[in-house]
Parts: structure tokens; C-alpha cells; sequence
């Protein structure tokens, strides 16, 4: 079953808290990382549950090294895959894999799951700090009113739905308010907003200077910007996923993604408060 659109929005508020090191002081040998979110995120674990939000059929997965679906619900890597790519760690499993055991737990984990709504978790999140955590990324909303679903749903004119960009420029703007808040009270600079609104919203507005052909609409799906429901064996499928921003009617190609990453690792201030992940990375390398 597709997230319906009410349910996308309370499930990408929060998309993913990544967090970086741990007790003792961070250092190479000391960093996991671990992800928690929605199906922006998640890398398989709705595989392991009895739920019809999947996406362990072909074509999901496509793009990626085996060419085969893992969960992602991607043509191919994900955020959290990169930005592991970009810590020259391995990839995060699934917190239900089997796999997730012995030296492999301390590479973190990834605790996405698809559907999720924030009220499940507020709370644990910004309780991670009193176990342990110390770096610790929150994403706001991204442009909610522009992804394809909306627009096959609520556009005539293949425009971004302004009611659901408003409630995003809304909520934003508070979420950095309380993370600058939360770090005040701590004394360090723990919690980092990430402006995935910004991040998205650029290549959403100007697809063509990313080398994209098209934002709107979907490289997998069906009806109207082939935004209705998710990709399907029986979907329309574009032959270059490269060329396209979204890859489903929810969620962005890989290389999108890519896109995203690139902000979070060297982006100012005005996508990544009050610092980027290089810097952190090089922060703590120096202690």
C-alpha cells in the first residue's frame, strides 16, 4: 500500500537522525552510525515485517550493485548509503537483519522503517544524547508540495501544492529553534539541522542545472506524473534514472540522493546549522 499523502507528511518531518560516535571520545575507530526515519531512509528493514510497505520487488533496486531490490525504496543507494560511502564505512544493516551481529554492530545500524509517523518516536530521539550519542543530524521537512504524488493529486498545472510548502516553511524554522535550544542547554553543539527543504528544493526548481530532464515527473509509476501509488513491475519504467529527480511518486533517485549528501558534507550554514559533516568529521578528528 502507498503512503498516503497525509501519512508522507508526518512521516518525512523527521526523515533521518543519523548519529556519530559514541561514550568515550569520537575518533575513527569509535564512530556508528545509526539512522532513524521513514522510507526516505530506510535500507530493508520492512522487509522483516508484516507490513504491505515494501519494496523488495523489481524494479526497486535496479540501479544498485546487485541490481536486485533490498528494500530501498530507490532505484539504488540511498541517503544513509552515501553518507556511509562518504565515512569510507561500510553500509548500515538493517536492525532486524540476521546479519546484524558480532563486529557488524559496530558499524551502527539503521532503524528506518516505511510508514513511520513522528509521534512513534519523538522523544527517543533527542534522548539518544543521554545514551551517548554526540553528533546527532535532524532533517526537516523536504518540499512536501512538490513531490509527484501531490502533484497528480492536487496540481493542474504541474505546480508545487503551496498549502503543503507553507506547512513545511512553517515547521522548519521551529525545528531549528529547538535543536539551537537543545545544544545551548547541553553546552556543545550536538545537534545539527540539516535544510533538506533547501536541498531538495534546488534541484526540484531548476532541474535542468543538475543535468536532470525533469522534477515532476516520476522515473517509475503510473497515472498523472506517474505519481499514483508506488513503483510496480507493471509501472511505467524511464530508461535513464539519472535523468530524473524522483524515482517514485514519494522518493528521490539515487542520484538525488547524491545531490542531498553533497550538501550535508561541505553545504553552508544555510543547509547544514550550525555545521557541515566535514567539519564535524574534522572536528573530531582533531580530538
Amino acid at each position: 500500500m502507498a503512503e498516503t499523502p497525509s501519512a508522507f507528511f508526518s512521516a518525512v518531518v523527521v526523515t533521518i537522525l543519523a548519529v556519530l560516535g559514541g561514550c568515550s571520545a569520537p575518533s575513527e575507530a569509535a564512530r556508528a552510525f545509526f539512522v532513524f526515519g521513514d522510507s526516505l531512509v530506510d535500507n530493508g528493514n520492512n522487509n522483516y515485517l508484516a507490513t504491505t510497505a515494501r519494496a523488495d520487488a523489481p524494479p526497486y533496486g535496479i540501479d544498485s550493485p546487485s541490481h536486485r531490490p533490498s528494500g530501498r525504496f530507490s532505484n539504488g543507494r540511498n541517503i544513509p548509503d552515501i553518507i556511509s560511502e562518504q565515512l569510507g564505512a561500510e553500509t548500515t544493516l538493517p536492525y532486524l537483519s540476521p546479519e546484524l551481529r558480532g563486529e557488524k554492530l559496530l558499524v551502527g545500524a539503521n532503524f528506518a522503517s516505511a510508514g513511520i509517523g513522528i509521534l512513534n518516536d519523538t522523544g527517543i530521539q533527542f534522548r539518544l544524547y543521554e545514551l551517548g550519542a554526540r553528533r546527532v543530524i535532524v532533517t526537516g521537512t523536504g518540499p512536501l508540495g512538490c513531490v509527484p504524488a501531490e502533484l497528480a493529486l492536487r496540481s493542474r498545472n504541474g505546480q508545487c501544492d503551496s498549502e503543503l510548502q507553507r506547512a513545511a516553511g512553517l515547521f522548519n524554522p521551529q525545528l531549528v529553534q529547538i535543536l539551537t535550544a537543545l545544544n545551548r542547554k547541553i553546552g556543545s553543539d550536538v545537534f545539527v539541522s540539516a535544510n533538506a527543504f533547501g536541498m531538495h528544493m534546488n534541484y526540484v526548481a531548476n532541474p535542468q542545472a543538475f543535468g536532470f530532464a525533469t522534477s515532476k515527473i516520476a522515473c517509475c509509476g503510473q497515472g498523472p506524473y506517474n505519481g499514483i501509488g508506488l513503483c510496480t513491475a507493471a509501472s511505467n519504467l524511464c530508461p535513464d534514472r539519472d535523468t530524473y529527480a524522483f524515482w517514485d511518486a514519494f522518493h528521490p533517485t539515487e542520484r538525488a540522493c547524491r545531490i542531498v549528501v553533497n550538501h550535508m558534507m561541505t553545504g553552508s550554514s544555510e543547509y547544514m546549522n550550525p555545521m557541515n559533516l566535514s567539519t564535524i568529521l574534522s572536528m573530531d578528528a582533531a580530538v
